[in-house]
């Protein structure tokens, strides 16, 4: 066997790609799909356009290889996006609820103002807001009575987008999601890895609807969809597979990943650490039976801000444009923007903030406002790893540099500037699918086969600016935050 097939479910497309034993990148394809925004704040995906896609990149991957030679298949996945279907006929009985969707934010608000906070933070290492899919689950079951009869006479299934496509590959075989994504769902207790009771009965959710929790590097079933039979051997959340795939695996190491979102992960070991500035504890890749921790903080708009520039006020055609538009000018001429298009995540949590741009003036122009723009997903990228070396220290861990993937990592000015405002370097991979590398590394460890290391080559951006000079600008966003907040 001389390949390893990852499955790379993201939030705008779907990718597949093929692994030599070596590393590297062998083939691959992407296809994009709809997204869907019925009312303000809903963000929806159709699963089966999800499913399609995904089928489609894996067969354009392994076009003109034989699936004997692929020793297993690695899943990732966005994270707390939510499908719930039929177990009889496979079919989604719904649009999935996707992790940016903010339509629980009332029941979020309920449930703290009801004093469950403390309770669900203790159990899951996460807070109360409409990221995580429990509440999403039960706004469904809330709307369509009789969607609950049905689930609790085992009629129905739901799980996060890697349950979804693992029913769909093994053709209604395996119901099961791996630790690092039943750690998103606020039903998951944190240590003991289990469905909690107690969670379940406060959002009301029958257990007859999840799927059973496995490591992350397990017996996933066969897909014989591709041609022959082939081993799925690993799944992991999109960001636990990135931190995998960066080789994070002790504690102190940290990356972030640039994507739509930016998520920002260090490694705790088999620790799970209670933050005290606003982050989550989450679940890390897990091989065999010892439980490995990370602390987590998540950006909600990172790529999306240049998709906005983009698309929402047509500054150009292509994104990779933004770097040079934020090039032709030295600085941001003051101006700041604030993306909370969404709300704003950690340290925040703040699902009622929206986006704003200041400091404008007669002199700012396209070019100011893309340099803010993308300067924006380096501040709340900087925001967050400052509470995570606080809460990091505590424990007596340290940081020492920041490993980046994910496409915005490609761009050298935001990178330069994440780590002029951190004070530490940036090491950016020459390999910056991460994410998909995870996958494969999970599925190869399962699978017995030895997968080489992802290059160590790649790029360091020192820091250049002065710490005073650092600490003024990190100021200045902060005032933009609270102008928001």
């Amino acid at each position: 066997m001389t390949h390893v097939l990852a499955l790379d479910q993201g939030t705008t497309s779907s990718r597949a790609l093929l692994f030599d034993l070596q590393g590297r990148i062998q083939a691959q394809a992407q296809q994009p799909f709809e997204q869907h925004f019925p009312q303000p704040g809903w963000v929806e995906h159709d699963p089966e356009a999800i499913w399609a896609t995904q089928l489609d990149t894996a067969r354009q991957a392994l076009a003109g290889r034989r699936p004997a030679d692929v020793a297993a298949i690695g899943l990732t996945n966005q994270r707390e996006t939510v499908v719930l279907w039929e177990r009889a006929t496979g079919k989604a009985l719904t649009r999935a609820v996707v992790w940016q969707d903010r339509r629980t934010a009332a029941a979020c608000q309920a449930l703290r103002e009801a004093g469950h906070l403390e309770m669900v933070r203790q159990r899951t290492g996460l807070t109360l807001d409409p990221y995580f899919s429990a509440t999403k689950i039960a706004w469904w079951l809330q709307q369509h009575p009789d969607w609950r009869a049905r689930a609790e006479r085992g009629e129905l299934a739901a799980g996060t987008i890697d349950s979804w496509l693992l029913w769909r590959l093994t053709e209604g075989r395996v119901h099961a999601t791996d630790v690092t994504n039943a750690s998103r769902t606020l039903l998951m207790n944190l240590r003991s890895g289990a469905w909690d009771e107690e969670l379940l009965r406060l959002f009301n959710i029958p257990r007859a609807l999840l799927p059973e929790i496995r490591p992350s590097a397990a017996d996933y079933g066969h897909t014989s969809l591709l041609g022959g039979s082939i081993a799925i051997g690993g799944v992991a959340g999109d960001q636990q597979a990135a931190l995998f795939g960066q080789g994070c695996t002790q504690p102190g190491q940290a990356k972030n990943t640039y994507g739509t979102g930016c998520f920002l992960l260090m490694h705790t070991g088999a620790e799970a650490l209670q933050s005290q500035h606003g982050l989550l504890t989450t679940r890390a890749a897990q091989i065999g039976s010892q439980a490995q921790f990370a602390l987590e903080g998540s950006v909600f708009m990172g790529g999306a801000v240049v998709q906005w520039l983009r698309d929402g006020l047509q500054m150009f055609a292509s994104s990779a444009e933004v770097e040079t538009l934020a090039r032709s000018v030295p600085d941001s001429g003051g101006v700041i923007v604030v993306p909370a298009f969404t709300g704003l995540g950690a340290p925040y949590w703040n699902a009622e903030a929206r986006g704003a741009i200041l400091g404008l003036t007669r002199g700012s122009g396209q070019a100011q406002i893309a340099r803010a723009a993308l300067e924006s997903i380096a501040f709340q990228s900087a925001d967050v790893l400052e509470a995570m070396v606080k809460d990091a220290s505590a424990a007596g861990i340290a940081l020492s540099e920041l490993r980046v993937d994910g496409g915005a990592s490609a761009n050298d000015l935001l990178m330069q500037w994440q780590a002029d405002l951190l004070g530490v370097p940036v090491w950016r991979p020459a390999l910056v699918e991460s994410t998909a590398y995870g996958a494969a590394a999970l599925a190869a460890a399962q699978a017995g086969v030895l997968l080489a290391p992802a290059s160590i080559a790649g790029r360091r951006f020192e820091p250049q600016m002065a710490r005073e000079q650092a600490a003024k600008r990190m100021a200045a966003w902060h005032a933009a935050v609270n102008r928001v907040l």
